[in-house]
């Protein structure tokens, strides 16, 4: 299942070149519940530079739904959000 990249499409940023820059950096949260899961991110996204990727796995289905919404409201976009073998996979742009 996959969801929407962006919540707002029209927000003209360009998905495309976000998702070519720099390395990801991954979290491995599974058995991390929410809103823990979304705290650790934070901190961690609040660590790394502008435009740099976080990705995310979850297994907490609470926290794959609260974490999109609580990540653009601090100004981060979702580039991706799916779920894969029963986990939940974020990715986020700082």
């Amino acid at each position: 299942m996959a969801w929407p990249i962006h919540a707002n499409a029209q927000c003209g940023k360009n998905h495309a070149a976000m998702e070519t820059r720099g390395k990801a950096v991954r979290l491995d949260l599974r058995g991390v519940k929410c809103p823990l899961n979304w705290a650790r991110a934070k901190v961690r996204l609040e660590q790394m530079a502008h435009g740099e990727v976080l990705e995310l796995t979850l297994d907490d289905p609470r926290g794959a739904r609260d974490i999109p919404g609580a990540a653009e409201a601090e100004g981060y976009v979702i580039l991706e959000s799916t779920v894969r073998d029963g986990l939940f996979h974020l990715i986020i742009e700082r």
